[in-house]
C-alpha cells in the first residue's frame, strides 16, 4: 500500500495459482498456462481515494502481462515456467498526469509454495527501498518504490545443514560507507532465541535449526542497517517468514474408544454415533484434511458392512437391515483416520475403535412353555402357590419389553386365584386368594393369557400375547366345625337364677361326606356363670346373671365356645356366645356427696347441690325424688331440700343460725323404677363460720375437724420445745468449735503430715506400717546399752554419755493435741544443754541400740580445700553455738 496525494493503491503482492493437486508436475501446469495463456485475469488494481479521478491508465513493467482500464492483470504471452515466482512492477498515472503511482506484483504457483532447497550461490537478496524524487517545470512529482519485500517460504522439518542462508539484506549505500546489518524481533534477539542470525556485514540471514510449524508458523523479523558508528543507515525493514507445513503429524482420535447405540431393526441411513480425529498438520491443506473409513465390523452377521461412515463428518450410520439384538447385541467397528485427504500412499492414519450396543425393542411376544399346567391344592388354603407357569421372552432381560403380565381370563368366577409374576424368572405363580371349598367345587380349569408390559413393536407378524390352561386339583382336608350363627346373640333380664338354659350353641360339620362326631368344650367365661353340654351343645346357667358386673362391657356378656370333631387330625372351630343382659330395678339410688361444708348462718354461704348414683338404667335410675326423713325431727327443722331438676336437689339451713360442728343429715333418696326403690343415706354436713364472701375461716376449720382448745395449746407447746432443742443443740456445737480453737497446733491442720510418721528402723514396714508409737519421740529412759560399750572411736551421732539436761517426759500415748506443746518444751530444753550434739539433728528420735552394723559417717571428711569463713554460724541462734565455737572460733584454735 502506498499513500501518495491522499490516493491509495490497494493490490495483492503475492498471487498463488492453485491447482486441483498439490502434486501436479511442472509438465501438467505448462499445459494448463498454455489453454489458458492469452487473457488470463491473475488479479485486480483497485483503487481506494478521497479525491474524484476519472480516468486512470495502468503499464506493467514485464511484457508478459498487461492491465487493463478496470485493473485487471492479464497474461499477454506463453508462460513457460513459474518454478521461480515472476516479480514486475505496475504502474498507474492519472489523465492529467500529474499523480504517479507504482507497485510491485509477484505471481507464483499454488501448491508449490515450498521454497526449493536454497543454493548456496544463488541466494536471494532483499534490498532496503529507496525513494527517489523527481520534479519538472510544470510541478509534476513522482513518487518511486523499490522491490516490495516478499516474505520468506522456509520449509518445516528441514535436514540442513545449519545455519542454512535464506536471503541477503543489502543497503545501497554500503558502496560509499561500511554497513553492519542486524536483525530483531521473536526468532532473533527475542524468544525463541537465536533461531534467524544475520552475518552483519555480508548482511546473509540465516536459520539456524529446524522448523516446527506445530510450535510456531511464522515469524516476524526486522532488519536494520547502521553503519560503524551505530548510526541508522536506512529505515528498517520488515521480513516477514512462513514455516511451510510438512505432513508430519497423525490424526488423533478425542477418544480411543467411542460407545454407540441404536436400536434394533432401525432403517438404513439412521444416525449411531460421530467419531472425531484431529491433526495438527495445517487444517487449510491437503495435510490436515481429515477422512474417516471403517476398516472392519465384528461381527460380520447378517452382513459385513452393516454401517458406514461419512468421510469428512465421521459420522456412522446404518446401511443395511436386519439389525436384530437377539442375535448380536453388540458391534466393535474400527474405524481409520487418514490426512492428505483420505490417500493411502501418502496420508497419515491412525485406528480408534467403536462400540455400538443394540438397544432392544419388544419385538418378541413372551411365549408360555407349555398349552397346559397342573396344579392341586388343599381346601380352604390361603397363600399358598398352586402352579408355576413358565415363560420364554428373547428381549432383554429385566425390561418393559421383557416383563411378563399374566391375566386370568377364565374359570375362576368367584376370584380363587391370582397369578404374580417372579422379578427374578418372569415366571407366572398361581396363587391362592380365596380359601377354596371341596365339598362345592373339587376342581378348577383356568384360562391364563401372558404378555408383556410394553406393547409390540409395529410391524411384527406375531401374536403380542401367548395363552394356556391350568388344572388346578383341590384336595378334601378335616374341617373344622362351623357354628351357624357367630356370635350368638342371646337377650334375657337380669337376675337370671342358675341352672336356666339360655339356648343350645350347635356346630356343624363342613365335611359332608364324612360321618364325624363333635363335642362342645367352654374356652371363655370370664365370670364363670355358663356351662356347655358335651355333646348337643346346650348352655346353661351356673350363677345369677347380673348386669351391674363388672364383667359386663355395655350390657353384653361374653363367652366363647369350642367344637371338636374326631376327624384324623381333629379340628377345633371357635363360636362366640353373647348374651345381652335386660336391666331391672335392683339397685337403690345413693346419695352424692358423702360430705358437704355449710356456713353457720344461713345468710352466708351457698347451699349445697345434691344428686344421687344408680347402677340401674335408664328408665330405672333418675329422676330421683329427694326428701328429709320424719325422724329424726332435727332433720326437717334445722334443714330444708328445694328440687332442681329431675337428678339434682338442693340442701341449705331452714333456721338463720346454726352452731358449728360436724351434723349428719339423712336424706331419703328413691329413682323412677317400677316399683321404686328408696334408700335413705346421710350426708355429713360441717358447719363452721365464714368470712363475708362464704368461705370457712381457718378457726372454724379446725374447729369442725374436732381440736378443742387443750389441743391447740399442746401442740404448740412442742412445738417450742422442739425448737428450743435444735437452739441448744447450735449453740453447744459453736462452743465446742471455739475451745478446739483455744490450743491450735504448731502446723496448720492442713498441713498435719503425723500420719506419715515412719520407723525407720524396721526393715520393711513402709507406709502399710500405721500403729505409730508417739514415746519414740522422747529420750531413751536407759543410758545401759551405751554406757557398757567399750571405748574407742564414738560414733558422731550418739549421744554423749555425761550428765544432761532433763527433757520433758510426756505420757506413753500422749494426747495428739499436746503435740505442739511437747515439740516446743523439747526445743527450749535442747537450746539450754550443754551436752547437745553438734550434728544437724537436735535429738536422736530413732536410737538403733549398740549392735547396729550401721557403719558410722563420723569419717567423712569434706573435699573441699582451702580455709572457709564459718562466721556466719554465730547468725544461726544459741542451737549451733556448740557448732560455731567450734568451726568459728579463730585461726589459732
Amino acid at each position: 500500500v502506498n499513500v501518495m496525494a491522499g490516493c491509495i493503491i490497494t493490490t495483492y503482492p503475492t498471487i498463488f495459482l492453485r491447482l486441483a493437486a498439490m502434486r501436479v508436475s511442472l509438465l501438467l501446469f505448462n499445459v494448463f498456462l498454455t489453454l489458458y495463456r492469452l487473457f488470463l485475469s491473475f488479479l485486480a488494481v483497485k483503487f481506494e481515494t478521497c479525491q474524484q479521478i476519472e480516468e486512470v491508465s495502468f503499464e506493467s513493467s514485464d511484457p508478459k502481462f498487461s492491465v487493463r482500464p478496470d485493473g485487471s492483470l492479464y497474461a499477454e504471452q506463453h508462460v513457460t515456467n513459474l518454478t521461480e515466482p515472476i516479480q514486475f512492477m505496475v504502474t498507474a498515472r492519472d489523465s492529467a498526469g500529474k499523480y504517479i503511482w507504482e507497485t510491485t506484483v509477484k505471481l507464483a504457483l499454488a501448491g508449490h509454495l515450498l521454497s526449493p532447497p536454497v543454493n548456496q550461490g544463488e541466494i536471494k537478496l532483499i534490498t532496503f527501498p529507496r525513494q527517489h524524487q523527481r520534479g519538472s517545470s510544470n510541478g509534476l512529482r513522482r513518487q518511486k518504490r523499490d522491490w516490495v519485500i516478499p516474505p520468506i517460504n522456509v520449509p518445516e522439518n528441514s535436514r540442513g545443514p545449519f545455519p542454512q542462508v535464506l536471503v541477503r539484506i543489502r543497503s545501497d549505500q554500503d558502496k560509499e560507507i561500511e554497513i553492519r546489518y542486524s536483525i530483531t524481533g521473536a526468532g532473533a534477539d527475542q524468544p525463541p532465541n537465536d533461531v534467524y542470525i544475520i552475518d552483519p556485514v555480508t548482511g546473509k540471514m540465516s536459520v539456524t535449526k529446524p522448523l516446527d510449524r506445530e510450535e510456531r508458523a511464522s515469524y516476524h523479523l526486522r532488519a536494520h542497517a547502521v553503519d560503524i558508528n551505530g548510526n541508522q543507515m536506512e529505515p528498517p525493514i520488515d521480513l516477514y517468514i512462513y514455516v511451510i507445513d510438512m505432513n508430519d503429524n497423525r490424526p488423533e482420535f478425542k477418544n480411543q474408544v467411542y460407545n454407540g447405540s441404536v436400536a434394533e431393526m432401525s432403517k438404513p441411513g439412521t444416525s449411531v454415533m460421530q467419531v472425531t480425529a484431529f491433526d495438527a498438520d495445517d487444517s487449510t491443506t491437503a495435510n490436515g484434511l481429515v477422512h474417516y473409513r471403517i476398516l472392519s465390523q465384528t461381527p460380520h452377521i447378517p452382513i459385513p458392512n452393516m454401517f458406514t461412515i461419512n468421510g469428512a463428518t465421521g459420522e456412522i450410520s446404518t446401511i443395511a437391515t436386519g439389525i436384530d439384538r437377539e442375535k448380536v447385541s453388540q458391534y466393535t467397528i474400527i474405524v481409520q483416520a487418514t490426512d492428505m485427504e483420505g490417500s493411502l500412499n501418502f496420508g497419515l492414519s491412525n485406528t480408534a475403535t467403536a462400540l455400538i450396543s443394540i438397544t432392544d425393542i419388544n419385538d418378541n411376544p413372551p411365549e408360555l412353555d407349555s398349552k397346559t399346567f397342573q396344579g392341586e391344592v388343599p381346601e380352604n388354603a390361603v397363600g399358598v402357590v398352586v402352579a408355576n407357569l413358565t415363560v420364554r421372552d428373547k428381549d432383554q432381560p429385566h425390561t418393559p419389553n421383557w416383563n411378563a403380565v399374566y391375566r386370568i381370563t377364565g374359570g375362576d368366577a368367584m376370584g380363587h386365584f391370582a397369578i404374580r409374576t417372579d422379578e427374578v424368572t418372569n415366571d407366572g405363580k398361581v396363587i391362592v386368594v380365596k380359601p377354596v371349598d371341596y365339598e362345592r367345587n373339587d376342581a378348577f380349569t383356568l384360562m391364563v393369557v401372558v404378555s408383556n408390559q410394553a406393547h409390540l413393536a409395529s410391524g411384527i407378524p406375531s401374536s403380542p400375547s401367548s395363552s394356556a390352561a391350568v388344572s388346578i386339583k383341590v384336595l378334601d382336608v378335616n374341617e373344622a366345625p362351623v357354628f351357624p350363627s357367630n356370635p350368638k346373640i342371646i337377650r334375657f333380664e337380669e337376675g337370671v337364677p342358675a341352672d336356666t338354659t339360655l339356648a343350645t350353641f350347635a356346630a356343624l360339620d363342613p365335611d359332608r361326606f364324612i360321618q364325624q362326631t363333635i363335642r362342645y368344650s367352654k374356652l371363655s367365661d370370664p365370670a364363670n356363670w355358663l356351662k356347655i353340654n358335651r355333646t348337643n351343645g346346650r348352655i346353661t346357667t351356673t350363677a345369677v346373671l347380673d348386669r351391674e358386673s363388672p364383667y359386663m362391657k355395655k350390657n353384653v356378656y361374653e363367652a366363647t365356645f369350642l367344637a371338636v370333631d374326631n376327624g384324623s387330625p381333629p379340628a377345633t372351630g371357635t363360636g362366640t356366645v353373647q348374651i345381652y343382659l335386660i336391666d331391672v330395678n335392683d339397685n337403690v339410688p345413693v346419695l352424692v356427696p358423702q360430705e358437704a361444708l355449710v356456713c353457720e348462718r344461713s345468710r352466708h354461704g351457698y347451699p349445697v347441690n345434691i344428686t344421687a348414683s344408680d347402677l340401674d338404667s335408664e328408665p330405672n335410675a333418675g329422676p330421683y325424688v329427694f326428701e328429709l326423713p320424719s325422724y329424726p325431727s332435727s332433720a326437717r327443722r334445722n334443714w330444708t331440700i328445694s328440687r332442681l331438676n329431675g337428678n339434682y336437689a338442693q340442701l341449705k339451713l331452714r333456721i338463720p343460725y346454726l352452731e358449728a360442728g360436724m351434723y349428719r343429715v339423712p336424706i331419703l333418696v328413691s329413682d323412677s323404677g317400677n316399683p321404686p326403690l328408696s334408700n335413705t343415706s346421710v350426708l355429713k354436713v360441717k358447719v363452721c363460720p365464714c368470712d363475708e364472701n362464704g368461705d370457712c375461716t381457718v378457726l372454724g376449720a379446725v374447729t369442725v375437724a374436732g381440736l378443742g382448745t387443750g389441743a391447740i395449746i399442746t401442740i404448740l407447746i412442742c412445738i417450742i420445745i422442739l425448737l428450743s432443742m435444735v437452739l441448744f443443740f447450735v449453740v453447744w456445737v459453736k462452743r465446742r468449735e471455739k475451745e478446739r480453737q483455744t490450743k491450735p497446733l504448731l502446723i496448720d491442720p492442713e498441713d498435719d503430715v503425723r500420719d506419715n510418721i515412719l520407723k525407720y528402723d524396721e526393715e520393711g514396714g513402709g507406709e502399710e506400717d500405721q500403729d505409730y508409737d508417739l514415746s519414740q519421740l522422747q529420750q531413751p529412759e536407759s543410758l545401759d546399752h551405751i554406757m557398757s560399750k567399750p571405748a574407742g572411736v564414738r560414733r558422731v551421732d550418739e549421744r554423749p554419755v555425761i550428765l544432761e539436761s532433763q527433757y520433758p517426759v510426756r505420757p506413753t500415748v500422749p494426747h495428739p493435741g499436746d503435740i505442739g506443746e511437747f515439740i516446743i518444751d523439747g526445743l527450749r530444753a535442747a537450746d539450754n544443754d550443754p551436752t547437745a550434739p553438734p550434728y544437724d539433728s537436735l535429738l536422736v528420735f530413732d536410737y538403733e541400740g549398740s549392735g547396729s552394723t550401721a557403719g558410722s559417717v563420723s569419717s567423712l571428711d569434706s573435699s573441699s580445700s582451702g580455709e572457709q569463713d564459718y562466721d556466719y554460724l554465730n547468725d544461726w541462734g544459741p542451737r549451733f553455738k556448740k557448732l560455731a565455737d567450734l568451726y568459728g572460733g579463730g585461726g589459732e584454735d
